[in-house]
Formats: structure tokens, C-alpha cells, sequence
């Protein structure tokens, strides 16, 4: 019986070694093939194109502990009041909004908010002093090719659904005849212009004659939008959308920029392969 117990526990101690065995390194930093099958499972993509990401984050963070960048625990909180203000919460309602919706704790939020912020040092530093403003010409020339990305629905005709709990509200959702005294309803015309950005683009993702996600309200209760009618806009004329012209613009330019500067190190990387992934 021993002799059985000591083969099976070597055999989960290989497997594991399998599976936790080192698949490349970057300039001697290792990437495993467990990060490669998890990169894959987040991604839903292939392990050549996974590769390739994680590749690029190590890069990036042996480039930012190069330039010695660094984002201070007030940063990271600065970033979390302002999401949260935008989203008309205060703050420990965003960290139950998040940990409701993505299963992220409060501690798991700030470390990827600190990544976030540490990038973004990262591509500033690299890319903004290196993109020109785009001129005039540039911008009649964007606009012109990209008219339908500016049209947008002028207003929404919606039944916006509130509760305090959120599986009151999805049962609601799920059965619309049901009786549910504490689901508030209230029917609304909603302009574009006179509603947040992340409502719009909510909205417009939202097919007509159904319910929007499930999101909260700010209050401690949830809300979601039954969308009975889009009015159409007319095409915006240049004027009105020249500022997500240049926005639009400029993000093209610090892309191609990063993507250059990365390249360049990947081809100039020490980069050793040691085990294929299937």
C-alpha cells in the first residue's frame, strides 16, 4: 500500500513539474507553461498569440523597472475615486460593484489598477513626446474615411427597472409578467447628448426590445434598461466630433509608436525558447 502512495504521489509531483516547467525565458525572466494555458483560457486565443502577450508584459515590465517608474499608493486610490465618481459611487460601493461583478476583491483591484497606471507611465514615456498633433488635413481626411464610426442614436427610449437586490432585478429580467412590487419601473427618453459616455455605449450595445446588463445604480441597489426605440441621429458634421477625430488620431499614432519600440526590444531580447506549447 505505501509502494502505491509513494508512486502516485510521484507521479502528481511530475505532472505538476510538467505543467509548472518553465516554457521560455526573457532576458532570463521565465514564462511557464501554466501562465501560457491560463493567458490562453482569459484571451480565448491560441498559444502562439498567448505567447506573444506575455512576452510583451515582461518586456514592458523589465522596461519600466529600467526608467524606474513607479506609482505611489495614492495614485492608485486617486484612480479608484475617480472611476468610482464616474460611475456615480463612492468608493466602497465600486469595490462590492466590482467584486459583484468580476469576483475582484479590493486588494486584486488595486494591484491591477497599479499595473494599469505603471503602463500607461510606461507609453507616455515612450510614445507622447514622440506623436505629432495631427493637422487639419489629417483630421477631413479621418473623418472622411470613418464617417459611420461618428453616428450615433440621438436619443433612447427606455424602461429603466431598479432594485435594491440584484437577483430580484434578474428575476424580473427573466420573467417580465412576474409580480415584483419591489422592482420600481420608470419610463424615460434618454438624449445622447445629456447622458455618460459609458450609458451611451451601454445603450448603444443593447438590442432593441431587450434588457441592457445588469448594473449598479450608486445607491446600493442595481438597475438595468429595457430599450424600446433608438432614434437614429443624422451624420455629424466634422465641428462636432473634431475633438474624437484627434483623440482617435493620436491613439493610431502612440500605437504604431509602441509597437515599434517593442518590437525593436523583443528583436534585440535575449528570448529563449526551452519548451514548445501545443
Amino acid at each position: 500500500m505505501k509502494k502505491i502512495v509513494l508512486a502516485l504521489s510521484v507521479s502528481v509531483l511530475l505532472y505538476a513539474e510538467i505543467i509548472n516547467g518553465v516554457a521560455l525565458t526573457v532576458e532570463g525572466e521565465p514564462i511557464t507553461l501554466l501562465e501560457i494555458k491560463q493567458e490562453m483560457r482569459t484571451m480565448n486565443t491560441d498559444a502562439k498569440r498567448a505567447t506573444d502577450m506575455l512576452i510583451r508584459q515582461k518586456l514592458e515590465a523589465l522596461e519600466i523597472e529600467k526608467r524606474d517608474i513607479s506609482v505611489s499608493t495614492s495614485d492608485v486610490y486617486e484612480d479608484i475615486k475617480k472611476t468610482a465618481a464616474a460611475n456615480n459611487m463612492n468608493v466602497s460601493q465600486f469595490y462590492d460593484a466590482v467584486r459583484e461583478a468580476n469576483g475582484i476583491n479590493s486588494t486584486e483591484l488595486k494591484e491591477k489598477i497599479k499595473e494599469k497606471l505603471l503602463s500607461q507611465k510606461l507609453y507616455a514615456a515612450i510614445a507622447y513626446s514622440s506623436v505629432a498633433q495631427p493637422s487639419q488635413n489629417d483630421i477631413e481626411e479621418y473623418y472622411a474615411l470613418h464617417k459611420e464610426e461618428f453616428k450615433h442614436p440621438s436619443s433612447f427610449e427606455v424602461t429603466i427597472y431598479n432594485a435594491k437586490e440584484r437577483s430580484r432585478l434578474e428575476q424580473k429580467i427573466a420573467n417580465p409578467m412576474l409580480y415584483a412590487p419591489d422592482v420600481v419601473t420608470n419610463d424615460q427618453t434618454l438624449p445622447y447628448t445629456r447622458i455618460a459616455p459609458e450609458l451611451a455605449s451601454l445603450l448603444e450595445a443593447t438590442e432593441v426590445g431587450s434588457f441592457s446588463q445588469v448594473v449598479p445604480d450608486g445607491q446600493g441597489g442595481f438597475f438595468s434598461f429595457y430599450l424600446r426605440k433608438k432614434e437614429q441621429a443624422q451624420e455629424a458634421d466634422i465641428q462636432s466630433v473634431q475633438d474624437e477625430i484627434v483623440n482617435a488620431i493620436m491613439a493610431q499614432k502612440r500605437e504604431q509608436v509602441l509597437g515599434d519600440y517593442f518590437a525593436r526590444l523583443r528583436h534585440n531580447a535575449d528570448i529563449r525558447t526551452l519548451r514548445d506549447v501545443e
